[in-house]
């Protein structure tokens, strides 16, 4: 795990990418050596298993990390998430942004969110089109106890590497044509996994999701 993480750190060098170490299969003993090799930032899937192992890590780890939310979120699981993560990257409906807040509301706390893009025809995927969030944006950014930090995209699966360039420089594009026109500053990038995670970084992300480019398989 050391020398995947060295080959990733190279590849970022200077730039302001955060590394967002996902845990899917990742064992505890993975985690805290990754955390021992200067990583904080973990990404779960399943709610559950993510308060599971947090719960069951040192207390050093558990306290010095910070745990995202990366999976499809249900409406259902929301107020299981709202709270127990510093960001939940896949808020990808404006009821489940109005879900997020009324449930942050109740416990008093503000949840930092991104908002996922659908940027090229994909049935599989979810998320925003850019027509339907250039619609909803204005409510959502108005909901109380929720704050949006940015965007978050899944490319199609595929190794089209034109493919996942089209997808990641079509959502730099959108954030800034937003942030134009709402007069706004969403700053974050979400994109960027194990197989595409430097074709994103060309293109401007500012938060890399890797497992396998960093556990292994």
């Amino acid at each position: 795990m050391a020398a995947n993480l060295a080959k990733v750190r190279e590849a970022i060098d200077d730039q302001a990418v955060r590394l967002i170490a996902v845990t899917k299969h990742a064992t505890n003993a993975q985690i805290e050596e990754v955390f021992s090799l200067g990583i904080s930032e973990f990404g779960e899937s399943r709610i559950q298993d993510a308060l599971k192992k947090r719960d069951e890590l040192p207390p050093h780890v558990a306290l010095n990390s910070n745990w995202h939310f990366i999976g499809h979120l249900q409406s259902n699981k929301v107020k299981q998430a709202v709270g127990n993560f510093a960001l939940i990257h896949s808020v990808d409906s404006l009821s489940l942004a109005e879900e997020v807040s009324r449930i942050a509301c109740q416990k008093g706390t503000t949840q930092s969110i991104l908002l996922q893009v659908k940027i090229l025809a994909d049935d599989s995927k979810s998320g925003f089109t850019k027509e339907e969030l250039r619609k909803n944006l204005s409510t959502i950014l108005a909901l109380p106890s929720i704050k949006v930090e940015g965007l978050m995209t899944i490319t199609p699966l595929t190794n089209d590497v034109k493919l996942w360039h089209d997808s990641f420089s079509g959502l730099s594009t959108l954030r800034d044509q937003l942030n134009r026109e709402f007069s706004i500053s969403l700053k974050e990038l979400s994109m960027g996994m194990s197989d595409d995670w430097r074709e994103a970084i060309i293109c401007g992300s500012t938060m890399i999701r890797l497992g396998r480019a960093i556990f292994g398989n």
